[in-house]
Order: C-alpha cells, then structure tokens, then sequence
C-alpha cells in the first residue's frame, strides 16, 4: 500500500508521520499540502513555503505543492486537488493519511472526496486523547512554535510562543490542547521525524483575516525570497 501524507507543517502532523513510521512501519510516499499562490504561503497556518520545502527535505520525503488562490472556492480547492492526484508521484498512490484528531465531519468529507475516486483515508493519530497527545509530542522531543492563533478562542499573546509544557499549562479551560477546535495552528521545527533541524527566526506578528500570525523568517538569506 502506498500511502501519502496531508502535510501542514504543523504538530499533527509530524505526530501522525511519527505513528505511520514507528507504529505501522509505513514510509509515505510523499507529503502533500497547500499553498496560497497569492503569498507563497501554507494556506491557514502562514508559513513561508521554504519552511514547509525545509521540512520536507529534514523528513526525507517529496513534497507535493497544491496553489490554491486566496479565499478558496470549495469547487477550485477539489480541482486543483483532482489534478494532483493524477500526476506523479500521487498517481498511484492508494490511500491518504490525515492528522485528524476527532472532527467526525471532517473526516467523513475526507472519505467521501477520496471514495470517490477509488482512494481511502487513513487516520494514525485519530481518536486519542488530545492532552496525552500534546504531552507525548513534548516527550518525544518535538520541538514547535505557534504561528497562528484565533483571538475569539485564545488570547493573541500565544502566538509565536513555543510549544511545550508551560503553554500547555497557560491554556485557558476550554482551549484544546491540540487545538483541533482551531484555536491555534503550529510550526515543527526539530524532533525524532527529522534528520536535522530547521533553523528560523521570529518576525513580526500581525493580524489578517481576523486571525493572528507569527512570521517565521528562514536563516537562510536565499529562502527569504520566498
């Protein structure tokens, strides 16, 4: 079975990377994201594209690149996805894996789209209890920095916060622990998933689209270009 993986760049989904290699002894065959041609960016989270290109090479695997336009239609988002899907190296992929937690619509809007173009959804991390998660990404010794926050669920002050043991601390009652309910989104930098660590810099944090953002800043002057 040949397996790709919805990639983010985010917590979910190097914990779901980490479970297809050391829990399935699964190797994907690649990962698969979108970005916002508008800004050359990952669509919701807002990280550059080089970070995400960085991951990918630091993980060892392809990266597929989804454009999709700013304000997405649904109806472009699946073309575009269709497209992919066709070529290499998606085309003979079989099933695609997802880092959904417990969002029963989301995963059955996953399941429909794939089944319907004779593919299956796989979900390593799905159903477990979203604090013991977010404790067990900090034990494994993944390393992530938050780079999106939704100020109607969590005070902008998170962002660009780190992710570990002090944050989990100052959620506020109500606030998931994973932030599955979108109250944040994450940058993984460093854990037992990569070869090396991806270096970066803080920027400026801003407010878009009603969301606040963390920019991330490559250390690398040639990827600030992007």
């Amino acid at each position: 079975m040949r397996v790709a993986l919805s990639w983010s760049g985010g917590k979910d989904s190097a914990l779901a990377l980490h479970a297809l290699r050391s829990e399935r002894g699964v190797e994907p065959a690649a990962l698969l994201t979108t970005v916002t041609s508008d800004y050359g960016r990952v669509s919701m989270h807002g990280v550059r594209r080089s970070l995400v290109v960085a991951q990918a090479e630091a993980v060892g695997l392809p990266l597929v690149e989804v454009p999709i336009p700013a304000a997405c239609p649904n109806s472009v988002y699946e073309e575009r996805m269709a497209e992919a899907l066709g070529r290499s190296p998606l085309a003979d992929v079989s099933s695609f894996a997802f880092a959904d937690l417990f969002l029963d619509d989301i995963r059955a809007y996953r399941e429909e789209r794939l089944r319907a173009v004779g593919r299956s959804a796989v979900f390593p991390i799905w159903g477990r209890d979203t604090g013991e998660l977010a404790r067990s990404f900090i034990s494994l010794g993944f390393e992530a920095v938050l780079v999106c926050v939704d100020p109607a669920q969590l005070d902008p002050s998170f962002v660009g916060r780190s992710f570990d043991a002090e944050l989990l601390a100052d959620l506020p009652s109500g606030v998931d622990p994973c932030g599955e309910n979108g109250e944040f989104h994450t940058f993984v930098y460093d854990g037992p998933v990569f070869s090396r660590r991806i270096e970066f810099t803080l920027g400026d944090a801003v407010e878009r689209d009603g969301f606040w953002f963390q920019d991330l800043l490559p250390a690398h002057a040639e990827a600030k270009l992007d």
